[in-house]
């Protein structure tokens, strides 16, 4: 129903990181939350998945593989967000060691983390 295609792609995206964190919590036992952060300037982050309240890994959602938007690169370094993924419909799967971001397509993040 949705005609915008970048909010749908964020409700996908949104959908299996809600069922990877009841998966972790009903097998592991661990309180999993899946959060939206955006801070007073309008900077944003699509998700960030929390394990016992400590954050995990941050998600930003894209439509094709570009550079590590410079909001993901601000809050990693703010929050110390220890893994971070930029997600696309692309084909490619690059990544800065330097910047801490890993960009790549979300069937292959889905798949890296058995969301399939």
């Amino acid at each position: 129903m949705c005609e915008n295609e970048g909010a749908r792609f964020e409700n996908l995206v949104a959908s299996h990181l809600l069922k990877y964190c009841h998966l972790i919590e009903d097998s592991e036992g661990y309180d999993m939350q899946l959060h939206y952060c955006r801070d007073r300037e309008g900077r944003e982050v699509d998700f960030i998945v929390t394990k016992n309240k400590k954050i995990e890994f941050a998600v930003e959602c894209k439509l094709q593989d570009t550079a590590p938007s410079k909001h993901l690169l601000y809050f990693r370094e703010r929050l110390k967000i220890p893994k971070c993924y930029q997600v696309h419909l692309g084909k490619e799967d690059f990544g800065d060691e330097d910047l801490g971001i890993r960009v790549l397509p979300f069937w292959k993040l889905s798949k890296e983390m058995n969301f399939v």
